[in-house]
């Protein structure tokens, strides 16, 4: 079969939730998803780096938003403009 493999479905499913808490501002909700992807072996990428971050931004958590984008890096992906974007305005919510 051609279809997507149940990790790929997982991941995707975690992404749209992660995303449905950043429309929410619900970031502490965002990141307990990201880590549990992290612990199920779930492969974390931008989608929902980005979208926890957004998350963080709206819930003017920015020390977790900064957090969150230098986490990129550990796994090895590049942040886009978005992400950028995000962990700026976190910042400068935050006065920092």
């Amino acid at each position: 079969a051609m279809g997507r493999s149940n990790h790929d479905v997982n991941t995707i499913s975690y992404s749209s939730a992660i995303s449905a808490c950043e429309k929410g501002a619900e970031w502490q909700r965002a990141v307990h998803l990201l880590i549990t992807m992290d612990l199920a072996l779930l492969k974390q990428d931008a989608i929902s780096f980005s979208s926890a971050i957004r998350a963080c931004d709206k819930g003017a958590a920015w020390r977790m938003a900064i957090a969150l984008f230098v986490a990129f890096d550990r796994i090895c992906l590049e942040p886009d403009a978005i992400s950028y974007s995000s962990a700026m305005s976190a910042c400068e919510k935050g006065s920092q």
